[in-house]
């Protein structure tokens, strides 16, 4: 694995990429293109525009919009200023937005005014009320300035990016700012799912990403030249780390992707040569099942990111598609990336496990008292090394409760360890439902079912059962035909009995969340 470059900070790595290799192209959008050296430019011009706005070192600036290129030139700028990013998933609406803002007290929010139709601005002049002395909006008491991308208008109370360029002509000490920014400063708050409650900010610095994402990029073998859609939203830490950060530290070509359809991706690949492609095993099922007739051979890279990956997709996309290898992984917010599978690592290990803790990074597997396991026996999965989050943003009570006094991140997540170290993520803990007294785990069953010879994708969730307390009911997408009478009898024979799915509903495709993952909540809504 060879060494991080001694960048320290992404504004001192942006600097050093864009003196290398000014004419490398980072960022293609449509017409828009973006060299480094153009990148880098217009980054500063943004941070010359938030110095101007009175945005200084550690102020939280926000961002709610689609992938774009005025997104990747946004963070950049951002982090010149020597302030933090601060993400808003485009699927919030306003009382999550207004959430978020009010818990990190961003100072700026840029917005995509009317994307999809949706006024962001309305959204949160809804909830939180109109103007109040130098607020946009009453209720944020922290922010002061929304400014709108490019080309969007700037409804008031926004300011039009433009104004925002021109405001910042007449700082001097931009250079200066982003030349102080520490290794140990931090970067980014990402905010988590909000699965478990109220959403949680995630504070990440400088050196952890840079030393992460030079290393997972490493592993998946991203290279200058490779062409790189980015599928998962900037708003969440694949899209912004091992997307867009990734490309900038490789000088791989990103092509953001603000939405997602099979079609267009497939145009796109035979169009633009993509050789990386990224996201959850359904992506990939979605390409094969369309990809008849189209020239996909400029592919090399997949990687999946999944706790089970069906070993007859990874033969499929190596078969049919040519590819060089198959990546898996495991990462998780609040411990950045944790381990992945490597090339020659034979399709077993791809398809059950995430592979071997990264560089710096180590795994542990303890009991409910906090005990060690032995290989091959589950628990919950402990993360320690320099990837493990700095804390929860202004809220040390959860902090205390994820992260250890000896610096261990409680992942929530169940695993076990096999004698070579790979990692196999079964489930999380809060997804675990009890049959009769045993602990079922829905990715292991969906895994389990993946091995029917007529299932190609499973999601599982529990029901309720007046006998058991809990049974499982399991979603399948067939790649033949199937009665769901004939799954649950293969499940009789070939699982567990407390495993056994006791019902299974046929669908032509799982429904996905903004991050392509299996939206349980739907599922779980077709059941009632």
């Amino acid at each position: 694995m060879e060494p991080v470059p001694d960048w320290e900070t992404i504004p001192r790595m942006l600097r050093d990429q864009a003196a290398r290799h000014p004419g490398d192209v980072v960022v293609v959008d449509g017409a828009a293109t973006l060299t480094l050296r153009a990148l880098r430019e217009e980054a500063a011009r943004v941070a010359r525009g938030l110095a101007a706005l009175g945005v200084g070192p550690g102020d939280r600036v926000a961002v709610w919009a689609p992938n774009s290129a005025s997104w990747v030139v946004i963070a950049c700028g951002v982090w010149d200023a020597g302030a933090i990013v601060t993400p808003l998933s485009t699927r919030f609406r306003g009382i999550e937005a207004a959430a978020l803002l009010r818990r990190t007290g961003a100072r700026v929010l840029f917005i995509d005014e009317g994307f999809l139709g949706f006024s962001y601005a309305g959204a949160l002049r809804e909830v939180c009320g109109g103007p109040v002395g130098q607020r946009p909006y009453g209720d944020l008491p922290e922010l002061r300035h929304v400014v709108t991308l490019p080309g969007t208008g700037a409804p008031p109370p926004a300011l039009a990016y433009e104004d925002l360029l021109a405001g910042g002509e007449r700082v001097t000490d931009a250079e200066e700012r982003a030349l102080a920014v520490g290794p140990d400063d931090l970067a980014e708050i990402m905010a988590t799912s909000g699965t478990t409650g109220t959403p949680k900010g995630v504070m990440l610095h400088h050196a952890q990403l840079l030393r992460g994402y030079w290393d997972w990029a490493s592993i998946v073998t991203l290279r200058a030249g490779d062409r790189y859609p980015i599928i998962a939203p900037f708003s969440h830490g694949f899209g912004i780390n091992a997307g867009l950060l990734a490309c900038l530290l490789r000088r791989a070509t990103m092509t953001p992707i603000s939405v997602f359809a099979p079609d267009p991706l497939l145009d796109l690949i035979e169009r633009d040569r993509i050789s990386v492609l990224a996201g959850p095993p359904t992506l990939f099922h979605r390409i094969l099942k369309e990809a008849d007739g189209r020239d996909v051979s400029s592919l090399r890279v997949a990687i999946c990111g999944a706790t089970a990956v069906p070993p007859e997709l990874i033969r499929r996309l190596v078969e049919r598609v040519g590819l060089d290898r198959v990546i898996n992984a495991y990462g998780l917010m609040e411990g950045t990336v944790v381990s992945m599978t490597r090339a020659g690592d034979p399709v077993e290990v791809i398809a059950a496990t995430t592979g071997r803790p990264v560089p710096g990074v180590t795994v542990r597997i303890v009991d409910d008292d906090g005990k060690d396991l032995p290989a091959g026996e589950r628990g919950e999965i402990l993360v320690g090394g320099y990837g493990v989050m700095r804390g929860y943003w202004d809220d040390p009570a959860r902090t205390a409760e994820a992260v250890d006094a000896d610096g261990w991140l409680h992942t929530g997540d169940v695993g076990a360890l096999d004698a070579q170290g790979n990692l196999a993520v079964v489930d999380r803990k809060k997804d675990m439902f009890i049959v009769g007294g045993f602990n079922a785990y829905p990715a292991e069953i969906e895994a389990l079912l993946l091995h029917h010879p007529a299932v190609a994708q499973a999601a599982v969730v529990a029901v309720p059962d007046e006998t058991l307390g809990e049974v499982g009911w399991a979603f399948v997408v067939p790649s033949a035909p199937v009665e769901p009478a004939e799954i649950v009898a293969w499940a009789r024979e070939h699982l567990s009995n407390y495993k056994v799915p006791r019902r299974v509903t046929i669908v032509d495709a799982l429904p996905a969340n903004a991050n392509g993952k299996v939206d349980k909540r739907a599922l779980r809504a077709r059941i009632r």
